[in-house]
């Protein structure tokens, strides 16, 4: 992908539109990504929030954002949506608001309510066209109420509802839901992954959204310190693993094209990966479940052998990220 704004990291607004000190988890990937998401998008948004993680966020009457803010039920915040849009667009035609004073309107969902309690009505949402963005931070599996899996917990994590036990010693042997074909299948005009790891490559993605009519729809992989059971200082760094491993491929559908942004050359093995993460300390000790973590990184191997054609080298990465 050719840059077209952002090209390094003085290019990012320095204007914080998201204030520090705010009731989230520190080291809360959801948050970093909602921070650079806004930075691009501006003032003039409102926010419509699913039942989540960031409903933590802002409750009433204090809020950390310089923008609107509306909390809706887990199923249906692409309802809200859809009457927001259709009441700013009827206020517009009637000449009760300047055109300059438009918000664009942005659903904010974790997987459990993108992949699963609210799939219905997103899919909906982008039958009918709605012009909006949807950005799911996704934690892989339902944090705020106790780290439930979900359809995105991949195999071989541990959740509250999928342990690590003497009868399913891998945790979770369910794969996770491919969201992204899900909504790609619509061809809705945009669909990208993103992390907050590659700041760069997830600003360009939004500005290039902006461009177009229509719904926008944005996947964040977002580490969560306590349900993945890691230090909040690891946050950005597992989630640029995740892209190095090749486990979180950075990519964007334009009306149903897939192209991806980053394609890492020589890939870290998964382990690097999965070792840091409490969540899947049970496949390292007190053995090694060697069967997990191979079929886990031949999973990785097959989907970038589609992507490029190459089988894996076996070779380890050893030369330092970019920014994104």
């Amino acid at each position: 992908m050719k840059r077209e704004v952002y090209r390094n990291l003085r290019d990012i607004s320095h204007e914080e539109l998201l204030s520090p000190g705010g009731t989230l988890c520190a080291g809360c990937g959801g948050l970093l990504t909602l921070r650079l998401f806004h930075k691009v998008l501006g003032k003039n948004v409102v926010f419509v929030n699913a039942a989540g993680c960031l409903t933590m966020l802002a409750v009433f009457p204090f809020t950390p954002l310089r923008s609107s803010w509306i909390y809706t039920a887990m199923a249906c915040a692409p309802a809200g949506a859809q009457g927001i849009r259709d009441a700013l667009d009827i206020l517009k035609e009637k000449g009760e608001i300047p055109p300059e004073e438009d918000l664009k309107v942005v659903v904010v969902t974790g997987d459990g309510a993108a992949q699963d309690i609210g799939l219905q009505s997103t899919l909906a949402a982008i039958h009918r066209g709605l012009d909006f963005y949807y950005l799911c931070y996704d934690n892989e599996a339902y944090g705020n109420t106790g780290f439930q899996m979900s359809a995105s917990s991949p195999y071989g994590s541990r959740t509250t509802t999928s342990l690590a036990t003497p009868f399913y010693p891998v945790g979770t042997t369910q794969q996770r839901r491919d969201l992204f074909e899900i909504w790609r299948v619509q061809k809705p005009p945009y669909v990208a992954t993103i992390s907050a790891a590659y700041p760069l490559d997830l600003s360009e993605k939004v500005y290039r959204a902006g461009k177009r009519a229509g719904p926008k729809l944005f996947i964040a992989l977002s580490p969560c310190p306590p349900g993945w059971d890691v230090k909040p200082e690891w946050s950005v760094e597992l989630a640029r693993l995740a892209v190095r491993t090749g486990i979180w491929p950075l990519k964007e559908a334009v009306d149903g094209n897939v192209a991806h942004t980053q394609i890492p050359t020589r890939r870290r093995p998964v382990e690097d990966y999965l070792s840091k993460q409490g969540r899947f300390r049970h496949l390292f000790a007190p053995q090694r479940n060697e069967e997990a973590i191979a079929r886990i990184q031949a999973e990785v191997d097959r989907y970038w052998e589609e992507v490029t054609g190459e089988k894996p080298s076996g070779k380890i990465a050893v030369r330092r990220a970019s920014n994104g």
